[in-house]
């Protein structure tokens, strides 16, 4: 007869049943027989192989994988006399298993912390103390009096040495004002006396001059040429404007009339202005000091038509 795939299955799960239903007799039969060995406090422990059913013989095996047969019924045992009822005894409690004692690491309690004694100071060290303590406070306050009074005498030196310091510059300032001053009014009393020189030589001159146009001119063109005394004009005019530098206050071609007074040989004696000369006294000292840098004014070559007193209409242009 063949077999189906349900049979086989059938099988195979009825074996895998068979092997769980041995395991668990086997491990029933370990428990029980643990359970029913007398239990004692001391001596050796219960010792058990655990056995792997790999380990199992095969004829062993396929002796546990048949199916046993069923058993026929036995015949069922007379019923014994229900017995007297007996006073159910007090349950014994099972013994308890005491535990082996394990060593433990004993607890080190520390150490003690040895306390120093100190000694308690006698009056006499507490007196030196002090003293000593108040010694060194006044060392201190002394040795900061002393650098506090060397500051302010620091203080107190420097001021004074800057005070003098200034005075002497004050000093030095002042002789240089006076040496100034002197060197000032020296050239002042020698322009002065060139001044006065020049009034001098310009009166004898003046007096030379009426002597000789009180004496009858000579036949001819008067005494005079009127083309060389434009051209010493415009010589005289010519060396000013080149030491004049016109300022801005002054427009471009605009007139100033003046008067400037001379001695032979071209050595002024004095610069006046017209009043109608429209020029400002910035002007007019420029126009001054440009006279003053030409002189001697031109005279070689001019000495017929020389004029002390010269009239001159100078018009400001620049160089």
């Amino acid at each position: 007869m063949r077999e189906s795939r349900a049979d086989t299955a059938r099988a195979v799960v009825l074996a895998v049943l068979l092997h769980v239903a041995l395991f668990a007799l086997v491990l029933l039969g370990m428990w029980w027989s643990r359970a029913s060995a007398p239990a004692s406090a001391a001596g050796s422990p219960i010792s058990a192989d655990v056995v792997d059913f790999g380990d199992v013989p095969a004829s062993v095996r396929r002796a546990m994988a048949r199916t046993p047969e069923p058993l026929p019924p036995e015949p069922e045992p007379a019923p014994d006399p229900e017995p007297e009822a007996e006073p159910i005894p007090e349950a014994v409690p099972e013994p308890q298993v005491i535990p082996e004692p394990v060593p433990e690491d004993a607890p080190i309690e520390p150490q003690p912390v040895p306390q120093v004694q100190v000694r308690e100071p006698d009056v006499v060290e507490q007196e030196a103390a002090r003293r000593e303590a108040i010694a060194r406070e006044t060392a201190a306050r002394e040795a900061e009096e002393r650098r506090r009074q060397e500051q302010i005498d620091l203080t107190e030196r420097q001021r004074k040495q800057e005070e003098a310091e200034q005075k002497r510059r004050l000093a030095e300032q002042k002789l240089a004002e006076i040496k100034r001053q002197q060197e000032q009014a020296r050239r002042e009393a020698e322009e002065a006396q060139r001044r006065l020189e020049r009034i001098a030589q310009s009166r004898a001159e003046e007096a030379s001059d009426q002597a000789a146009s009180s004496a009858p001119a000579p036949p001819g063109n008067a005494g005079g040429d009127d083309g060389l005394a434009a051209r010493y004009k415009a010589a005289i005019t010519e060396a000013i404007q080149s030491n004049w530098t016109r300022p801005d206050s002054v427009p471009l071609g605009q007139h100033c009339r003046m008067t400037i007074t001379q001695v032979r040989g071209g050595t002024v004696v004095r610069v006046e202005f017209a009043p109608s000369c429209p020029y400002d006294a910035l002007g007019r000292r420029s126009v001054e000091a440009a006279v003053r840098k030409a002189e001697p004014l031109p005279y070689a070559g001019f000495e017929s038509v020389f004029n002390r007193t010269l009239i001159l209409n100078f018009e400001a242009r620049d160089r």
